[in-house]
């Protein structure tokens, strides 16, 4: 039976998910099998499941720092938001019902039994699983039903180290503060902490790090630099994708909507060195020099197709289009492309029909069947096989269908407009695929790099453990797990 080591954050977006895949290949490197599990998670970014499920995609970065396939045991409840006030529930990988936030609440307490349950299965399979918390255990307003801090880590019995970023300010009010406002049996399954993204000189922050170890009695395990080579990593935030603007080269645009989901599509975009990818968010207009614009995925298809609208990209896309300009739309972005969408039993939202864009001819209905798979395709236009998957719900069928965008098990999937500039497909990771990449950026007149994107990703989690290893007491960290 594997032991167990939990990390827990100070607060959201302070590290946790890239210290757990850092550590996840430190113990690799130490001969361990290691699996990671995240008991609840909230994203719109999620990858598919090698027992045909889904999980968010920092557990998927996780698993591959680890060494093995990603599974639904990794994560087994993944809450995706659908709207300001409600999420899709997906527990061990399987959408099980859509709920507001104060009905989750009400759901919470009984799905304790599934992230036990998957928490053992990994036990049983491992030397040691490394558990990532989420949010804070400082909400202390959730913790009666807490199932992904605290709660798990009394009820599972594993111990913790706690994470503080320093680089949003006030680190050791962060630090201090949690074990002022937790019950005292949580703040004992504190074992430690680790401040995270310092800049500069690390010695200038010696007397507060020994003030927190004196106020707190917990073990510092280290302080740890920011680490530059992040941003080559997938991340569940789409705002990492604006971050790495390179002005001159040829430029890519995607819309950020209200509801974008699987945008870690575009992350082997971000990185190649001929393209300059820009986020448009909302209030800015679609750049009038963008060669190609992406509609990524979305998990509110008809709801971002009225945002888009409300930020007048409609009215953008149509006149790039005029100029001779290109449009991929992935997934829900390729089901806005088309003439409508209906959704006859309010799946996504209230029952309907919207109107799309109207630059491919063909039509979406939203079905209560989901689909989830891994497939392999050939790209109709270069011939180069992809390896991708499918992660939506809704059929698209129209005209434009007899140009599919690729061939999947002899079928067709996506479509191709008559003039050959609009491309839509249900492909999500597609980009991944080095040789489909480099004859998708050929057409648009953009040289791709010769560096396959996986190893660059490989090269980016060596670094990223080789910095953990240098910075922190790894040993001293898997030394507490029980």
């Amino acid at each position: 039976m594997a032991r167990a080591l939990m990390i827990q954050g100070a607060g959201s977006d302070v590290g946790k998910s890239l210290i757990v895949a850092g550590l996840a290949r430190a113990a690799k490197r130490r001969g361990l099998r290691v699996l990671p599990f995240k008991p609840q998670n909230m994203s719109n970014n999620a990858a598919v499941t090698v027992d045909g499920g889904e999980i968010g995609r920092a557990q998927a970065l996780q698993a591959l720092a680890a060494g093995v396939a990603p599974h639904t045991d990794m994560n087994p409840v993944l809450l995706k938001p659908e709207s300001d006030v409600g999420a899709q529930i997906i527990v061990q990988g399987k959408r099980v019902a859509t709920a507001r936030a104060r009905e989750y609440a009400a759901i919470k307490p009984t799905l304790m039994g599934a992230v036990l349950e998957s928490f053992a299965r990994l036990k049983a399979r491992a030397d040691l699983v490394l558990v990532e918390g989420a949010g804070s255990p400082a909400e202390v307003n959730l913790r009666k039903a807490d199932i992904a801090n605290m709660g798990f880590a009394r009820k599972a019995d594993v111990p913790v180290v706690l994470v503080g970023d320093i680089d949003r300010g006030g680190v050791i009010a962060q630090l201090v503060g949690i074990k002022t406002v937790i019950d005292p049996e949580d703040a004992a399954m504190i074992q430690g902490f680790v401040i995270n993204k310092f800049r500069g000189d690390p010695t200038l922050f010696d007397d507060g790090y020994r003030l927190i170890e004196a106020r707190t009695a917990w073990r510092g395990f280290g302080v740890l630099p920011w680490f530059s080579r992040a941003g080559e990593l997938p991340a569940e935030d789409a705002l990492g994708l604006g971050e790495a603007r390179k002005l001159g080269q040829c430029k890519i645009a995607f819309l950020a909507l209200s509801r974008i989901a699987n945008f870690d599509d575009l992350d082997p975009l971000k990185l190649e060195p001929g393209v300059d990818l820009v986020m448009v968010r909302p209030g800015e207009a679609i750049p009038g020099d963008a060669k190609l614009v992406i509609l990524p995925g979305s998990k509110s298809t008809r709801g971002d197709l009225a945002f888009l609208r409300a930020q007048g990209w409609d009215i953008d896309l149509l006149a790039h289009h005029r100029r001779g300009g290109h449009v991929l739309g992935l997934c829900g972005g390729y089901q806005m492309l088309g003439k409508s969408v209906a959704d006859p039993d309010g799946i996504e939202g209230p029952a309907g029909e919207t109107p799309g864009l109207g630059l491919l001819d063909v039509t979406t209905v939203m079905t209560e069947q989901k689909t989830l798979t891994r497939v392999s395709a050939v790209h109709t236009a270069s011939d180069q096989a992809i390896s991708a998957y499918e992660i939506h719900i809704g059929c698209t069928d129209g005209p434009d269908r007899t140009r599919p965008f690729a061939i999947v098990d002899g079928e067709p999937e996506g479509a191709i407009s008559a003039d050959a500039r609009v491309h839509g497909s249900y492909l999500h990771g597609l980009f991944t695929s080095d040789d489909f990449r480099k004859a998708f950026l050929a057409q648009l007149d953009i040289a791709a790099a010769d560096q396959p994107y996986g190893a660059r990703v490989e090269s980016a989690l060596e670094a990223l453990a080789d910095h953990i290893e240098a910075h922190l007491d790894v040993d001293g960290m898997f030394a507490l797990a029980r």
